[in-house]
């Protein structure tokens, strides 16, 4: 190595002696040259990181094309467009695929390969990661014979030439999983120009797992084609160079993608009933037993569809609001499942109505919603741009459990149409913001319209016994407070506790910083993220800035994303001990009072209040970050009660039963419980004497 050194220190040297020499010869010569510009060298564009979660950097304004408004040509800035010709075949449920994919490079760089998604190679074999994490979480898939799915690329060309490619684990995963696959390109695609290829590709379908799939004739064709994936530039989500967003189909995990356009044309049979994302673009074309359905979506980042020769005519509706252009729903369902096509539609008007006026409108003029049979639940609760699929039931009697599953199901997918399908967080890294703060507004809009969350049965209906419920109280009792949790901004693949937590953990951390804050500066917040990042991936950054600018409340939200997003503190504050006895020191018949407050978990303000014999009361506030404080008065009257956080801000709060102290024993709850009890054997024996 020194000897090298050397001999390039002697040739820097010599270079240096006639660049100075050829500079004195050409300025006796009266000569200008322009200089060559030395090349550029080429940085590889790395992965984002597998343990990429919560972003603490804002995006830059001008990311993503920066702020919609509307008077653009598209919605969206649109990087992808997608030509797709499909052919199933319903006995060996195989989707026969070619497309042509046109992507944008969006960076300064020359781009010299792209990464794909093949997401249904994660259910190939037990080797994907998919399955991998599923039995390290302790579940063991029994997948039978010939019930397995995959993709398989037949070409893949750019402008006639051949791709090579190959599969990689941008995570770290398994060798044998093969849900990314690299493209090298034969033809680099320069800083802001596009490329063309073309793929030749057949999809297996599995037995519906993960929300797609067949049962019988049933098919639900979701995550079926490759799918670029995005190359993220400084500025967006947290970036500081370029880098490819491409991780692998993770247990637990969804997607992330760029908006683009889809042109698909899907020929099934004619018996079959197809329904798919986007317009239909005029009739199908007949072309001998097959059908051939041409359907046009732009502004989306994804494409899913249906077919079935059991479906019974579609239920169809309209819908419309101000700022929405006029959208037309179709519920597709089996003949066994009829009763549940109604209350999907109601279910899903009601959440449109909802959503475009507390958030913002809803831009497209479709929505198809599709209720799986039987054999195929585990295909309901779906969710993928203008097409959703639901739960299902034979029968469907009011204030029951099936009745609100139905209900709370079509409006949750239908609120992902805003949060995972217009906003486009990326599910993968912060599931927080679509899952979590999907739930939220579910539960806001159950509040907000009078919804009632039931979990009885038609019988307990029918007698009478049907108490509705909260859906925050339920969502909070889901959360469980004091338990260990994982912090709300983890991605969706490294999460001890599960993705469950996600749900109702979010919710009800925004409906405690909702009481803190207030309900309309909540909304407004909400309502402005929306606007602000309709088309533009949003970070969880993103969102608290948004909310702490909008709500004007910036120390109080940075705390609840500094404690709950960012981190996991638990909130435990509880009344220790409540006294009121005469003051010996004071004047005849005065009464000294003390309460003593103790902390376990991280420091929040609190309300007291104490109220008195004679029907005063004290309030105070404990705002700082001691552990224990004893607070006390000297009044003319004996304290009666003692109750921290009496307007019930703190849903976070580990217990609310040690929140309160009486000195005199309350028998309101004992009796109110015996006389609920007696109703109910009276409602009992009255039946069993009439059997």
């Amino acid at each position: 190595m020194q000897a090298r050194t050397r001999t390039m220190a002697l040739k820097a040297l010599l270079l240096a002696a006639a660049a100075i020499a050829g500079a004195e010869l050409l300025a006796q010569a009266d000569i200008t040259i322009t200089p060559i510009p030395e090349p550029v060298t080429e940085v590889d564009i790395g992965f984002a990181l597998a343990s990429a979660s919560a972003v603490g950097v804002p995006s830059a304004p001008g990311a993503w094309g920066g702020p919609r408004s509307g008077s653009e040509a598209t919605l969206s800035d649109r990087v992808v467009d997608y030509r797709i010709e499909a052919t199933l075949d319903p006995v060996a449920h195989t989707v026969d695929g070619r497309q042509t994919l046109t992507w944008r490079n969006r960076s300064q760089q020359t781009v010299r390969s792209v990464y794909l998604h093949l997401y249904m190679n994660a259910f190939k074999d037990a080797g994907s990661t998919y399955f991998t994490e599923q039995r390290a979480a302790g579940y063991h898939a029994r997948v039978k014979p010939g019930e397995w799915g995959h993709i398989a690329l037949r070409s893949v060309t750019q402008g006639g030439a051949r791709v090579p490619w190959s599969f990689v684990q941008p995570d770290g995963g398994p060798a044998t999983d093969q849900t990314v696959v690299r493209f090298d390109l034969p033809a680099p695609v320069a800083a802001g120009a596009s490329t063309s290829i073309d793929i030749a590709f057949l999809t297996q379908l599995p037995r519906v797992v993960a929300s797609t799939g067949h049962a019988g004739s049933f098919h639900l064709v979701g995550q079926w084609f490759p799918k670029i994936g995005v190359l993220e530039l400084p500025g967006e989500r947290g970036a500081t160079r370029p880098r490819w967003n491409v991780h692998e189909y993770h247990h637990d995990t969804e997607f992330y993608a760029d908006f683009g356009r889809f042109d698909v044309r899907l020929t099934a049979p004619k018996d079959y009933t197809v329904g798919a994302t986007g317009e239909l673009q005029g009739p199908p074309v007949e072309r001998g037993a097959m059908l051939t359905h041409h359907y046009v979506q732009g502004d989306v980042h994804d494409f899913a569809w249906t077919a079935d020769s059991r479906s019974a005519p579609p239920l169809r509706g309209t819908w419309s609001a101000p700022g929405s252009p006029q959208v037309q729903l179709s519920v597709l369902f089996p003949p066994d499942r009829a009763a549940s096509a109604a209350p999907a539609l109601k279910a899903a008007t009601d959440a449109l109505s909802y959503f475009s006026k507390t958030l913002g409108a809803y831009p497209y003029k479709t929505l198809t919603i599709v209720v799986p049979p039987l054999n195929a639940d585990t295909a309901g609760g779906m969710e993928y741009p203008t097409f959703i699929t639901v739960s299902g039931h034979e029968k469907v009697a009011p204030k029951t459990a099936d009745a609100f599953e139905l209900d709370l199901v079509t409006i949750h997918e239908v609120g992902h149409g805003y949060f995972y399908g217009i906003l486009a967080s990326n599910e993968v890294e912060e599931p927080m913001l679509d899952e979590g703060l999907n739930e939220y507004w579910n539960q806001r809009m159950l509040r907000d319209t009078g919804r009632k969350a039931y979990l009885g049965t038609p019988l307990l209906a029918a007698l009478g016994m049907a108490p509705g419920f909260e859906g925050f109280d339920l969502a909070r009792h889901d959360a469980a407070p004091g338990a260990a949790a994982d912090p709300l901004g983890q991605n969706a693949h490294m999460r001890p506790k599960g993705i469950g937590p996600v749900y109702v953990r979010s919710a009800t951390m925004l409906r405690d910083l909702e009481a803190r804050i207030g309900k309309e500066a909540t909304g407004r917040a909400f309502k402005e993220y929306y606007k602000r990042w309709k088309f533009r991936h949003p970070s969880i950054a993103d969102l608290r800035e948004t909310l702490a600018e909008v709500s004007g409340q910036r120390e109080a939200v940075h705390a609840a994303f500094a404690q709950q997003v960012y981190a996991t503190a638990s909130v435990d504050d509880r009344i220790a001990r409540l006294s009121s006895e005469p003051d010996a020191a004071g004047k005849p018949g005065a009464w000294r009072t003390s309460v003593t407050l103790e902390r376990r978990g991280a420091a929040v303000a609190q309300s007291l209040l104490v109220k008195f014999a004679d029907g005063s009361s004290e309030t105070v506030v404990w705002d700082d970050r001691q552990k224990a404080r004893t607070f006390s008065w000297v009044r003319p009257a004996r304290a009666l009660s003692a109750e921290l956080d009496p307007q019930r801000r703190h849903y976070l709060d580990a217990s609310k039963l040690d929140d309160s102290r009486t000195l005199d024993a309350d028998g309101r709850a004992a009796r109110r419980w015996s006389a609920d009890l007696a109703a109910f054997f009276n409602i009992l024996f009255s039946l069993i004497a009439t059997v």
